[in-house]
This record gives structure tokens, C-alpha cells and sequence, in this order.
């Protein structure tokens, strides 16, 4: 039996986000430039989007850059801009054709102008596709966007939009990059390293966590089965007693 048969389509994460690691290692392995694992990167970017959207997977974010990121030799984080837009560019048909929307959370107005026009304009043309949501993190820290929400929050108190006593849950998960995503259910890392590295710490309080040591660029169709079976086979209590979940 393929493991495509083995995945029941009824227990799928509604949310799944991947944490793409290993880029930089898969080249060196090689011999190669950071550069080309980058490159070689989009391959599995563009496998892992067509397959989810095929399953049902109605929402997927992509840890593509991190504000920590931004530290990175000069060199290689002008690569990454270039290659972000040649890929938005190459990738607007795919999306087209698979009917996914394109979404993107993080310190957008820290990426290029090139970067930013080139994003809204392929999230503008597929605004209207309902199939999936794909939402890439560019120049995304969640202990940021988290900041973010408590000065936002903290303004309105001060401007007696809302009360202190109101702020609950929903209020704070309103004013984050997210507010329109629901939790995550699956957290998806490569490359055999066992963190979050600054994810969606609040998004992501009650995900099933699964680390692979596959490099990204060799992340294949049957790595991400592997990951959804071993995720439908956890029982998910969110508190509760397995007595109380049966």
C-alpha cells in the first residue's frame, strides 16, 4: 500500500506549517554555494504546496525568512530577495492553476521594494482563490508580532477603544499577523534540528510537532505523507482525558 493510501483525508490538519531547514548543509554537503540549496529549496516548496492543496489541506505556512535572517552574510540574503522574487514571478501560474491564495505574515516593509511589489501583486491576484491559503513568513519573529499586538492592544486601552477587562484570547489573536488563520494543527521541521526558532509561538500552543532529519531541498512528496500519517495517528486532547475525547 503507497502511503498516499494510508492517510485518511477526514483527519487532515486544517493548518500545517513547515519550518524549511537545511538549505545551507544539503549544498555544502555537495560542495556547492548556500546559494544552490536555496534554489534547490524551491523545488520542495512548490511539491509540498501542489500536494497539500491536492489532500485538502486548507491552510499551509512557510517559514521562509526569519528577522533573524537578516544577520546573514550581506551576499547571501541579497540571493534570497532575488530568488524570492524570480520565484513569486514563476510561481503565479502554479497557484493560478491550484486555486491557492497567497497570504504573507512578518516586518514586511523591512523586505526590498522589488520584494514588497512583487508579493502584493501575486496576493492581489489571487485574492479570490479558495482552494488553499498559502502564507509565507518573510522577516517574521513571533516574539515581534507578539510586541506588535501588546502595543496595539495597549493603545487602544489608552485611547479607551477597549477596557483591560475585555482583552481576552480572541482580542489578542485579533491583532496579530494570524488574525484571519485558525491555530496550528502540525508543525512540520527539517533537517534534524529540534526548535522553534521564533514560529508562531502563540499559534501554535496545542500543534503535534514532527522533526525529520531530511534535508529541505530532499523534503519529497512521501516525506510529508510520513508527517501527516504520524500526525493522524496522535490522539489530540487540547487538556482533556482520553476518557473524556472517546
Amino acid at each position: 500500500m503507497s502511503l498516499l493510501n494510508k492517510i485518511n483525508t477526514d483527519n487532515l490538519p486544517k493548518h500545517l506549517a513547515i519550518i524549511m531547514d537545511g538549505n545551507g548543509r544539503w549544498a555544502k554537503q555537495k560542495g556547492m554555494l548556500r546559494v544552490f540549496g536555496h534554489e534547490n529549496g524551491t523545488k520542495s516548496v512548490r511539491t509540498t504546496v501542489e500536494i497539500c492543496a491536492r489532500l485538502g489541506i486548507e491552510n499551509l505556512t512557510l517559514y521562509a525568512f526569519s528577522t533573524e535572517n537578516w544577520n546573514r552574510p550581506k551576499l547571501e540574503v541579497e540571493t534570497l530577495m532575488k530568488l524570492l522574487i524570480s520565484s513569486l514571478k514563476k510561481e503565479l501560474e502554479t497557484f493560478t492553476k491550484n486555486n491557492i491564495r497567497l497570504n504573507s505574515i512578518g516586518n514586511l516593509d523591512m523586505l526590498p521594494k522589488g520584494v514588497q511589489k512583487e508579493l502584493l501583486s501575486v496576493i492581489e491576484k489571487t485574492k479570490n482563490n479558495n482552494r488553499m491559503t498559502l502564507t509565507l513568513a518573510l522577516s517574521y519573529g513571533s516574539r515581534e508580532e507578539i510586541l506588535n499586538a501588546v502595543k496595539k492592544i495597549s493603545d487602544k486601552v489608552k485611547n479607551n477603544i477597549i477596557s483591560t477587562d475585555s482583552i481576552d484570547e480572541s482580542i489578542f489573536n485579533n491583532h496579530l499577523y494570524t488574525h484571519d488563520l485558525p491555530d496550528v494543527d502540525l508543525v512540520i521541521r527539517t533537517s534534524g534540528e529540534h526548535r522553534i526558532s521564533n514560529f508562531l509561538l502563540w499559534q501554535i500552543a496545542y500543534a503535534e510537532f514532527y522533526f525529520t532529519d531530511v534535508l529541505w531541498p530532499d523534503f519529497s512528496e512521501d516525506n510529508l505523507y510520513e508527517a501527516i500519517i504520524s500526525y493522524q495517528k496522535r490522539e489530540r486532547r487540547f487538556g482533556k482525558t482520553s476518557e473524556q475525547i472517546k
